[in-house]
């Protein structure tokens, strides 16, 4: 399995990415860090090149979709 495919059809469907991703959200106050919206995704500013679901939670920030649409620009 690619590496891609493993982080969007494993690692974020887990339950660790669940764990981590509600860390990441409490965290931030479920406030993107961007606009200050409700945030409901975690992006990724990094990641761990080669060991998927190890980057630390200082990589991971909360963000509104839109604000999460234009990163992925």
């Amino acid at each position: 399995m690619a590496r891609r495919d493993y982080y969007r059809n494993v690692y974020l469907k887990s339950d660790a990415w669940q764990r981590k991703r509600y860390v990441v959200l409490r965290r931030d106050n479920w406030k993107c860090v961007y606009c200050g919206k409700r945030a409901t995704q975690v992006h990724h500013t990094r990641y761990a090149k080669y060991n998927i679901g190890k980057e630390p939670i200082e990589w991971l920030e909360s963000v509104c979709k839109s604000c999460h649409d234009d990163l992925h620009l």
